[in-house]
């Protein structure tokens, strides 16, 4: 019996050597894709305007992902891996859950802010239906997404579940809805915070235009969140 390595199958070899290649590309391509959303925004972007920014066809980057809902979707994994990080920092920071929720909800407002293309990249794709992202996104994709977006969230679950049971958040409250309500809630908040303006009636009949300004959409997230958990 031979004792020597095993050889691995020259086919095996080049799948491997293939499957390494794509994941560099599948890297460039979102690279780029997140520098052109940071400067330019993700409402406008194209397919063709990533490829140009990575110096291929447009072809290449259909090789690589099914298509621009794929692409966005692996680009917002990337920014949520930044906002998971500072969400654990901010959770870390305070000791009692109402400090930590306070904490969470304001480095979430704060990523959103300094991140506008994340909050645009991430309500395009709460726009869709589940089963179109099924048709249009693979299998693999909606995992990472799914894991990315389920990793922050445990963040602000866990300290809410920590309230409940410490006596300091009403027992009623259900940490997995409250976490995914004050998520998607927040996208929207973040997108007034983008616009800066506020829609009141001056008088019956005759609207009038106000401002609003980051500070304010923090100060006011933060304690409808605290709002939420009160015994």
């Amino acid at each position: 019996m031979s004792t020597g390595p095993r050889r691995v199958p020259e086919s095996d070899g080049r799948r491997r050597a293939a499957a390494a290649r794509r994941r560099v590309r599948e890297a460039e391509i979102i690279a780029a894709t997140r520098q052109h959303f940071d400067t330019r925004g993700a409402g406008e972007a194209q397919i063709e305007d990533v490829a140009a920014a990575v110096g291929i066809n447009r072809a290449i980057v259909y090789r690589v992902f099914t298509g621009k809902e794929e692409l966005f979707a692996l680009t917002l994994v990337s920014y949520l891996d930044e906002l998971r990080e500072a969400l654990a920092a901010a959770a870390g920071a305070a000791t009692s859950p109402a400090g930590r929720l306070s904490g969470i909800v304001g480095a979430f407002v704060d990523y959103g802010v300094a991140h506008p293309a994340f909050v645009d990249c991430a309500q395009s794709l709460m726009r869709r239906r589940g089963d179109e992202l099924l048709d249009e996104i693979s299998e693999g994709a909606l995992f990472r997404l799914g894991r990315a977006i389920s990793s922050c969230l445990t963040i602000l679950s866990t300290t809410l579940e920590d309230g409940v049971r410490a006596g300091d958040f009403a027992a009623s409250v259900d940490p997995v809805l409250v976490a995914n309500t004050l998520y998607a809630s927040g996208l929207g908040a973040l997108q007034l915070a983008h616009v800066g303006i506020l829609v009141e009636e001056a008088a019956p009949g005759i609207p009038t235009v106000g401002t609003i300004t980051a500070d304010q959409v923090r100060a006011h997230l933060v304690a409808s969140a605290l709002g939420l958990t009160r015994p």
